[in-house]
């Protein structure tokens, strides 16, 4: 049995299993790099140690290194979180070769399933619809553009060996065909150490939907729904929901089985996702992750069901704790990704120090985050600050209920996506529903400052407003006052101080 658990991670991540941890009676045991010394999983861990300098290839990517601290700490198993090492079949085999439990699937099914085109045979054997493409992985432009006329363009380009976006080319006629195959050659290489890519049929305007699975080691599978990730930038989701608005409960039982099918083809053990593009009530399979995803948050409300719990239990050897007759779903939960980006110039990443924190609480709220104040925010790891999700009986009181919180967040010290989840929530499409993949293409106005409508509106009032909302970021930054029959005291400097996060549980 599992007593003790590494977190290969930092961040928001690292909180999640911390407190899972703890509610399940395990020993937690962070790891930091020196950026991150004073974060709040590493002040939230039973135990932590230093890993390395700030650059993650100096650190958090450092297997050896790791696996030095599981031996120092004398840790059971190690869970690899999202990102960095979680999805490297070398590192899982590293783990496994140290006499550690993986917390997550074999080396073996990271393999089969982070290879596009090994997965995409799999799952045609599984009888899981594709997308129509190539199996095998091309390097010739003559056998690409033989390809691509059989299938009839526009194609797509995408890396045989990753994901994300890195290595992929929509290719709308013969001539752009060589270069860029040569360009998503040299990006695949870049991200993933292999140029080969392969071809698929281009939907135009496709919803991108997620299978959330659970797998033990007694050879049972189930699926927990799925999640609407459609609104996305470059490949990247920025919000997540579930359910879908548009799913059918039919639909979303033929799509969970052959998610389950996909599963089962790789003797799939802990929580994964299989991935589908869903377009006029047909799907294809996408892609499957071999690990907890960012927006796993929006299936735990809906379901009840804690999914990295559950990861850690059957990563100890225990059957799941719920069969798929007992899965049920229960009103509508929306995720906002809140990273230290602005929109309103092309997502370029922000820095600084946080000098207040503000997170909203209520009913149906939750925050799920890697940051405090006095928190330093810099370039060397992913600009994601946390994630803000709701709960609500339907899909209108949701979006109304996430508008609310995310009024009442409040980041000083650094820029955030904050305003664009706004606009999003507001937008006419976005509230009936009409998603797909090209969102954010068909409503460039979302990524402008002025909110959807603002151009109309006369000078003086958007003056007046403008205001308004300066006087409530300063009345909510500064410190309260407190004192007896109507004298008030300012808080002393050791009340007030901006200080790391900091506390245990």
């Amino acid at each position: 049995m599992i007593q003790s658990v590494l977190i290969a991670n930092r961040g928001e991540i690292a909180v999640r299993i911390i407190r899972a941890c703890r509610e399940l009676g395990l020993r937690s045991v962070a790891v930091y790099s020196e950026a991150d010394r004073q974060s709040p999983h590493v002040l939230l861990a039973d135990e932590a140690h230093l890993v390395g300098p700030a650059p993650s290839a100096e650190s958090y990517l450092k297997v050896e290194r790791l696996l030095a601290v599981a031996r120092e700490a004398e840790v059971d198993a190690v869970h690899p979180g999202y990102g960095f090492l979680a999805e490297r079949a070398h590192f899982a085999r590293a783990v496994e070769e140290a006499g550690l439990v993986f917390v997550g699937p074999t080396a073996e099914t990271i393999e089969a399933m982070g290879d596009k085109t090994e997965a995409r045979r799999r799952m045609q054997e599984a009888g899981v619809p594709i997308v129509p493409g190539t199996v095998e992985p091309l390097r010739d432009p003559e056998a690409a553009l033989e390809e691509a006329r059989r299938m009839g363009l526009p194609v797509l380009l995408k890396a045989a060996a990753g994901g994300g976006g890195k290595g992929m080319r929509v290719v709308a006629s013969e001539e752009e065909l060589p270069r860029a195959l040569e360009a998503a050659r040299r990006e695949a290489k870049g991200a993933f150490g292999d140029d080969a890519v392969y071809l698929e049929r281009y939907l135009d305007r496709p919803r991108h939907i997620e299978i959330q699975l659970l797998g033990d080691t007694h050879g049972s599978v189930i699926h927990l729904g799925e999640r609407e990730c459609s609104i996305q930038r470059r490949h990247q989701k920025l919000v997540e929901e579930a359910p879908s608005a548009v799913l059918t409960p039919e639909e979303r039982e033929e799509m969970g089985a052959a998610a389950v099918r996909a599963a089962q083809a790789v003797s799939y053990r802990g929580a994964g996702t299989v991935e589908f593009l869903y377009q006029d009530g047909d799907f294809f399979f996408l892609e499957m992750n071999t690990r907890i995803q960012v927006e796993h948050p929006v299936t735990e409300m809906v379901t009840g069901v804690d999914l990295v719990q559950e990861q850690l239990r059957v990563a100890g050897g225990a059957p799941l704790s719920l069969t798929q007759e007992e899965v049920t779903w229960t009103g509508h939960s929306i995720e906002c990704r809140i990273t230290s980006e602005l929109p309103e110039e092309g997502f370029l990443p922000s820095t600084g120090r946080i000098g207040y924190l503000e997170t909203p609480s209520g009913p149906g709220v939750r925050w799920d985050g890697g940051i405090g104040q006095g928190f330093e925010v810099g370039l060397h790891y992913d600009p994601l600050l946390g994630k803000l999700i709701v709960h609500a009986p339907d899909r209108e009181q949701a979006v109304a209920r996430m508008s609310r919180a995310l009024a009442e967040l409040t980041v000083d010290g650094v820029e955030t996506c904050r305003d664009f989840h706004r606009r999003v929530m507001a937008e006419s499409d976005f509230r009936t529903g009409d998603l797909s993949i090209r969102y954010l293409e068909e409503h460039p106005a979302l990524l402008a400052e002025e909110e959807p409508g603002a151009e109309g509106r006369d000078p003086r009032t958007a003056a007046a407003l403008a205001a308004l909302l300066e006087a409530e970021r300063r009345r909510r930054l500064t410190p309260p006052r407190i004192g007896k029959e109507g004298e008030g005291r300012a808080l002393s400097p050791w009340q007030t101080a901006t200080r790391p996060w900091a506390g245990r549980g």
